[in-house]
């Protein structure tokens, strides 16, 4: 699906490039598989900022998502194929045969009237979600769950998809977008097929209104802070960091310091992402 772009009348339209929206099929969502989430602009229970840079945007409304597909040996038929403000992808409301609807991450070239099944016996097809263990090595899938009976939690935004690399007696081998390459359990639920919106990465927003519409504040660099307020601010016109390398706002090393956990578990990685 290629993206949009715009005939430059203004500065900020000369750069932009959005999705065409072509593939959807309806403006409003379902009303009974919405609710709403209240914006706390970075704020914790007690009122203080904890995510800097939030705040404002236009309102939305939540989907309720079907993660887990777990409707098993029914079959369903896609409705529509809608946007959804909470996540790059999009989503696609299935009606099933008992007349249940429910809203999943859409598959790439999913069409409307297309049949998508759960269960051990649905068919290696785009939208239908099996078990590992009869999933074909090779295959591309998605939404992957980590445990059994979970919600799947692997490759859900625009455009991703992972390969079953290989099988063993419990484990699949399964290579992610970020090239590491993770050992899942063969009881996990996945789905076939990349997900949705695969143009998603060409996009430009163009101007800093786009992001301010999405609650996204101005980011001030801390070079040009007070003492008071940033490590790095200070000093008379463009002075330099003046340490031994660049730090947040609390002191803490950054640009190439690793965040991970240190009491987090290797032993289902195989081999490390490329980066």
């Amino acid at each position: 699906m290629p993206n949009k772009e715009y005939k430059p009348t203004t500065p900020s339209l000369r750069l932009r490039k959005t999705a065409d929206f072509a593939e959807l099929t309806v403006v409003r969502p379902e009303t009974g598989l919405t609710t709403t989430l209240k914006s706390r602009s970075g704020r914790n229970n007690q009122g203080r900022i904890t995510v800097r840079r939030r705040g404002g945007g236009v309102k939305r409304k939540y989907r309720i998502i079907d993660f887990k597909r777990d409707k098993d040996n029914v079959e369903g038929t896609v409705k529509t194929v809608e946007y959804d403000p909470y996540r790059t992808a999009y989503i696609a409301l299935v009606q099933y045969q008992d007349g249940e609807k429910r809203y999943i991450i859409a598959p790439n070239r999913i069409k409307v009237g297309q049949k998508i099944k759960s269960g051990d016996d649905a068919e290696i097809k785009t939208g239908n979600t099996l078990k590992l263990r009869h999933i074909p090595v090779g295959t591309i899938i998605h939404n992957i769950q980590i445990h059994p009976k979970g919600k799947g939690q692997l490759c859900r935004s625009a455009g991703c998809q992972a390969s079953l690399l290989a099988k063993n007696p419990r484990y699949a081998n399964i290579k992610l977008p970020s090239g590491e390459v993770r050992l899942v359990l063969l009881d996990c639920l996945a789905t076939i097929g990349q997900v949705s919106n695969t143009d998603k990465r060409n996009e430009k927003v163009g101007k800093a209104g786009v992001n301010r519409m999405k609650g996204r504040r101005p980011k001030v660099r801390g070079s040009v802070m007070n003492p008071c307020d940033h490590p790095h601010g200070g000093g008379e016109g463009k002075a330099p960091i003046g340490r031994s390398g660049p730090v947040s706002k609390w002191g803490k090393n950054t640009m190439g310091k690793k965040t991970r956990k240190s009491n987090k578990s290797n032993r289902l990685v195989v081999s490390s992402s490329r980066r």
